[in-house]
């Protein structure tokens, strides 16, 4: 790979990182340059993976979709990796860093979900989901600023939990929309929720009361998230900075959580302003 190959590979990653998932775009800028790059290769896969639900009218074309990640992570892939620009960055951050290649293809397997409108039956399954997903963008992005910690995964478990429920809040109205029900069934049942209440997209007492009950349990998880943290590396810190917007999410939604069925959306500016107050705190920096 050449030198001016490789310099669009990584600039490609980081446009696409900053169209799908600014949030994370976002944390990278507060970050070494060298540590940025990698970084942008690993959010810029699993907007690659996240997406593809999006990209497909059918499951089977998303099955090949996922199955061309595992074979190309595998390296079993037949053509094609040498012209994938993300791809190729997040080969050379896997050498590099030697970052274990079954918790990315775990990553590629959860989302398999993605592709099939069948409800997440229980909250300990959408644990499991979130823990492989988001959590593994945690204790992966920690392994590329730091050597590897006892209870890495643990912190990463958390963290990416507090994120995803706060995600499943925040596409609510999509994924009602498409009749995909991220939110729990059991915690449907016990607010008496019926599925075809949450696809109709009306806001109603008990459905308040449900997402409240999610928020609650995403604070839970921040906080120790947080609690933990401060017996983490200071260099492995800076991998939780988008917590900062967990924190501000919940807080704002406390005092006015809205129409859960409404898109409301952060904008960039606050976005920014919150990693950037967040990144001189003791609690994400790293030093």
């Amino acid at each position: 790979m050449t030198e001016t190959s490789a310099f669009s590979d990584a600039a490609f990653c980081a446009s696409l990182v900053r169209e799908h998932d600014f949030d994370r775009y976002a944390a990278t800028l507060f970050v070494a340059p060298d540590i940025r790059r990698a970084l942008l290769s690993l959010f810029a896969f699993n907007v690659e993976i996240s997406r593809i639900r999006d990209l497909v009218s059918q499951p089977l074309p998303g099955e090949v979709r996922l199955q061309w990640w595992h074979d190309a992570l595998s390296g079993q892939a037949h053509g094609g990796i040498e012209g994938n620009p993300v791809a190729a960055e997040l080969l050379s951050t896997v050498q590099r860093f030697a970052l274990p290649v079954d918790r990315l293809t775990r990553l590629i397997d959860e989302h398999q979900f993605d592709l099939y409108n069948d409800p997440m039956p229980t909250m300990a399954a959408l644990d499991g989901y979130l823990g492989d997903t988001r959590g593994t963008l945690f204790a992966l992005a920690a392994r590329i600023m730091a050597p590897p910690f006892e209870g890495a995964d643990h912190v990463a478990h958390h963290a990416g939990t507090a994120l995803g429920i706060l995600q499943v809040i925040a596409s609510l109205p999509r994924d009602a929309a498409h009749r995909q029900l991220y939110v729990p069934l059991d915690l449907l049942e016990r607010h008496g929720v019926p599925q075809e209440e949450v696809f109709a997209g009306k806001t109603t007492p008990a459905i308040r009361a449900m997402l409240a009950e999610l928020r609650a349990q995403a604070r839970q998880h921040l906080d120790h998230t947080l609690q933990l943290a401060r017996e983490a590396p200071p260099a492995a810190r800076p991998a939780l900075l988008p917590l900062a917007l967990v924190r501000r999410d919940l807080t704002r939604a406390g005092r006015d959580a809205g129409d859960p069925f409404q898109p409301q959306p952060r904008s960039r500016l606050a976005t920014l302003w919150t990693l950037w107050r967040a990144s001189r705190t003791t609690s994400f920096r790293g030093r």
